[in-house]
């Protein structure tokens, strides 16, 4: 009894706790958002603290197999008092700073097929490095009813193409062994789950992912996913596939019968028909015509209100706001196409087009980032995995892991 009451007046000073910095002196910024996943997991709460020192972690704990964990995998902590953490809090409470609580770890899903590659998406790659865990779903999964708000709190959209084309591949590789063997395995797929055509089952898939969002879902979408995904949704019911690529016709007035009333972030595209383009439509940029292709180019982290704006910070949050852009088969989205409610992450100087985005719809929300792998520039067939032990302070690579934690501080904790 004495020993109980003891406990209790213990002063909240002698309390500990581990800060992880992510600023210039994290040795690895990847693998700490896979500490603060961890410790989530251990109903450990984790605190968010928004723009100081680039997006720190503060673990309600100095738990030993907390400090384990990031000694063996060189991940720069410190631990320190309430002291300490009421002199940050006095910091943040003055600057464009905010505290935001991260209770539960969210329930990851990557939309993907079995036969994929790792390495063909950057976010798997972040995943497995970062060791966080996540289930694979596809397009079985997905009509089936798996994709639901009671199994997944976050979902990734692996760089599919929900236009039912194969990414418009046809002319560059339709006489590839893989493309062949990759229109079979699909048109047996939409034949299984009850459709007669490829386009026809991805535009049904498409319409289960955004009834995801809407029922409080959280998407987070790359590459050529971003795109062809409200494509899909703006098609429904049309042909928009070249007979060259599927054996059957375009609609001859598609552009006109689109509604774009059902997309997600884009609105006023048009899409290409032309088979022998590397293009689904008007929304993606030609980097040959911007000139970078052969030169890298730059996007700037746009600044909000961490106070008032936590959302878009938390998005945002990095130690560098000038980040090195990279190439995808989409790799950015025209400013004049984007809804006016979305909220636009970045800016690239002197350009009418952006690479990250971020919107709510009905109870849920997603962001689409544009580009394949933000270490590896023009990402072509057939090149190697990108290896993040090169890479473990990547600010590309922390944008799409901000987005990994974000459902964290939406979702009350959770029973295990």
């Amino acid at each position: 009894m004495f020993r109980i009451l003891f406990f209790l007046f213990i002063p909240v000073w002698l309390f500990s706790f581990c800060f992880i910095p992510m600023d210039d002196s994290q040795a690895n910024h990847i693998k700490a958002y896979g500490l603060a996943y961890k410790a989530l997991q251990m109903n450990i709460d984790v605190k968010w603290l928004l723009n100081y020192r680039g997006g720190s972690f503060l673990l309600m704990t100095d738990f030993p197999e907390l400090v384990n964990y990031s000694i063996t995998r060189n991940i720069t902590y410190e631990v320190i008092d309430s002291g300490k953490f009421a002199s940050i809090q006095g910091i943040i409470e003055k600057e464009n700073m905010n505290v935001v609580n991260l209770t539960s770890a969210p329930r990851i899903a990557v939309y993907s097929p079995d036969w994929a590659a790792p390495w063909d998406d950057a976010v798997t790659i972040a995943l497995q490095y970062a060791e966080i865990p996540f289930a694979k779903i596809w397009d079985e999964e997905v009509m089936g009813g798996l994709l639901t708000t009671e199994h997944f709190d976050w979902l990734h959209l692996h760089h599919e193409d929900f236009t039912g084309q194969h990414g418009k591949f046809w002319f560059a590789y339709g006489r590839e062994k893989w493309y062949i063997e990759r229109d079979i395995l699909f048109k047996k797929a939409a034949k299984k789950l009850g459709f007669s055509t490829i386009q026809e089952e991805k535009k049904a898939v498409a319409r289960k992912i955004k009834e995801y969002i809407l029922n409080g879902g959280f998407l987070f979408a790359m590459c050529a996913a971003t795109d062809s995904l409200d494509i899909a949704l703006a098609s429904m019911g049309l042909d928009i596939i070249p007979a060259e690529i599927d054996g059957t016709p375009f609609d001859p007035d598609v552009d006109s019968r689109l509604n774009y009333k059902e997309t997600l972030a884009l609105e006023n595209f048009k899409v290409n028909t032309n088979p022998y383009v590397y293009e689904f439509s008007d929304i993606d940029i030609e980097p040959i015509e911007e000139g970078i292709y052969y030169q890298p180019f730059y996007f700037q982290l746009n600044e909000f209100s961490a106070k008032y704006d936590v959302i878009p910070s938390m998005l945002v949050q990095n130690h560098r706001n000038l980040i090195k852009g990279f190439l995808g088969q989409t790799t950015a989205f025209h400013t004049r196409l984007i809804k006016k409610d979305i909220t636009v992450l970045n800016t690239v100087e002197k350009k009418d087009w952006v690479t990250y985005v971020h919107g709510d719809r009905g109870k849920g929300t997603f962001t689409f980032f544009g580009g394949h792998d933000p270490e590896d520039y023009a990402h072509k067939v057939g090149n190697p995995p990108t290896n993040l032990d090169l890479f473990p302070n990547s600010p590309g690579y922390r944008l799409i892991l901000n987005n990994v934690l974000f459902p964290a501080a939406e979702k009350k904790k959770r029973k295990t």
